[in-house]
């Protein structure tokens, strides 16, 4: 089935195309760089990346841009908390970026423009905005005049402007702008004692948020582009004020020819917030979560969809991934050739229990690029991999003789590879799940002492000492272990 995917803009699901055909350009709103990334970083950027797989996967040139906010009003209040540089703050935060992206693995990006290499793309189309009427000095910075392109707004969340004007209208009082309409949104900001500030027609100041997107993306897209991401959140005011912006500054509508955006992650029930107390940062989760289990769990639902992130959900994830993985190293195992002869042809109505297994996972790999094809439905995806992982797994455990195990192996190795590898991108190399636990050092080292606990915790668990139990169990995620209970007893490995 061709490629359809869910249009933020036109509130439908529609056809995917491409201004030219085979080529896709794809700009995702980055990170503001004040701190490190957080849990709702991670799912958005992981989504993202599941529809670069995908496209890429499907045959699409895929040119992928995503930038860096390195000024903004976050950053500099940072900076002034910790009394450093801003600009050492920015170098050190998008340096753990990359860490973070990598650890989950997700594909970089082609190009990660920042916002000061564009000051003067920004000041050039605030002066044509201006020009056209578009946008007005005021006493503190440049505003776009919403009110000089009405019917703009709203675009992508639905809300209406008549409900806007008649609920709050005229001069915004009371919060030191001469902007019109509390509406307007800023271009350019008047310089502030102790602020980095650059040169402009106006004054010395800085640009404001929503401009530099607009800025960039033109730069790598020209006037029109084929898909414009983000998180839900973004939608308004960020995405709606590029609208405004790029579509009155190029007269082209629509700027933006599909804008995806994807669901927020909640935290046992609410929204993550550091106010909370539920505020996780990638690295902070990644010291008790594996970074695939959390990968799985993350994409373990459909894009557009909220998550609500718990132990349930992460315990769920990492017994589905290790069903996954035990599978793939199991298929790798029993791989005892380079040329394996070839198998009966896929026959899921087939008697022939290999034809028909063969049929069955036929028949489950075109779901799985159903399921994707379908609005990038990772969910689903997931669910067809993880029902070929049964049938795999049942089918090499099946008495096969010798040759039809070593064929059928390899076969179930490309299909993991193609669809969990290449697309999902939950699988290892090769070489690194083929290792064996005890190759680590550090595993060998405390073995001994995981065992004895490992030991004492199942006689707690069986005379029902819940408590001791919890102990001991907190003990070993101290020493770094996770352990991993099934009906054939406890295992662990390091975290």
């Amino acid at each position: 089935m061709p490629l359809r995917l869910h249009d933020t803009r036109r509130r439908d699901k529609v056809a995917f195309t491409t201004m030219q055909p085979g080529k896709v350009s794809m700009y995702v709103c980055g990170v503001t760089v004040y701190d490190r990334c957080h849990l709702g970083h991670a799912r958005c950027y992981l989504a993202f990346d599941l529809i670069h797989r995908w496209l890429e996967f499907s045959g699409f040139d895929v040119h992928y841009v995503q930038n860096f906010t390195d000024i903004d009003d976050k950053i500099i209040n940072r900076a002034n908390e910790i009394g450093g540089d801003w600009r050492a703050l920015v170098e050190e935060n998008i340096a753990t970026y990359y860490e973070d992206m990598d650890a989950l693995n997700i594909l970089r990006a082609d190009d990660y423009p920042r916002c000061t290499d564009y000051v003067d793309d920004m000041i050039r189309i605030t002066q044509d905005l201006i020009d056209k009427g578009n946008a007005y000095q005021a006493d503190d910075g440049v505003y776009f005049d919403i009110e000089s392109a009405p019917e703009k707004y709203g675009a992508l969340t639905g809300q209406s402007i008549e409900a806007v004007r008649s609920g709050a209208g005229g001069r915004v009082e009371g919060t030191g702008s001469t902007k019109k309409d509390h509406k307007d949104f800023a271009l350019w900001k008047a310089a502030k004692p102790g602020e980095p500030t650059w040169e402009s027609p106006w004054g010395p100041g800085r640009p404001g948020w929503h401009i530099e997107c607009t800025a960039m993306s033109m730069d790598y897209f020209g006037a029109q582009f084929d898909i414009h991401g983000g998180g839900h959140d973004l939608r308004f005011p960020h995405h709606e004020a590029e609208i405004f912006q790029g579509e009155c500054h190029t007269g082209c509508s629509p700027v933006v020819h599909h804008w995806l955006h994807n669901g927020f992650v909640n935290i046992d029930g609410e929204k993550m917030s550091k106010s909370l107390g539920n505020f996780w940062t990638i690295s902070e989760i990644l010291k008790s979560v594996d970074a695939m289990v959390l990968r799985f769990a993350l994409i373990n639902a459909h894009y557009r969809s909220p998550i609500d992130m718990n132990e349930s959900l992460l315990k769920d994830a990492e017994r589905n991934y290790n069903r996954v993985l035990e599978c793939y190293v199991n298929s790798l195992k029993s791989m005892t050739s380079n040329s394996p002869i070839s198998l009966p042809n896929p026959d899921i109505t087939s008697k022939q229990p290999l034809s028909k297994s063969l049929g069955m996972l036929e028949k489950m790999g075109e779901g799985f690029a159903k399921a994707m094809d379908d609005d990038f439905n990772s969910r689903e995806a997931v669910a067809k991999v993880l029902g070929a992982v049964r049938e795999m797994s049942k089918t090499l455990s099946s008495g096969l003789d010798e040759i039809d195990k070593d064929a059928f192996a390899h076969y179930s190795v490309d299909w993991l590879e193609e669809t969990a590898g290449l697309v999902l991108g939950i699988l290892p190399t090769r070489e690194f799940a083929l290792l064996e636990p005890e190759e680590d050092p550090r595993k060998e080292q405390i073995s001994s002492e995981v065992e004895e606990l490992l030991i004492l915790r199942t006689e707690a668990r069986d005379s029902k000492d819940w408590d001791k139990a919890d102990k001991i169990r907190d003990q070993l995620t101290q020493l770094g272990v996770v352990i991993v209970d099934s009906a054939d007893g406890p295992t662990w490995d390091l975290i």
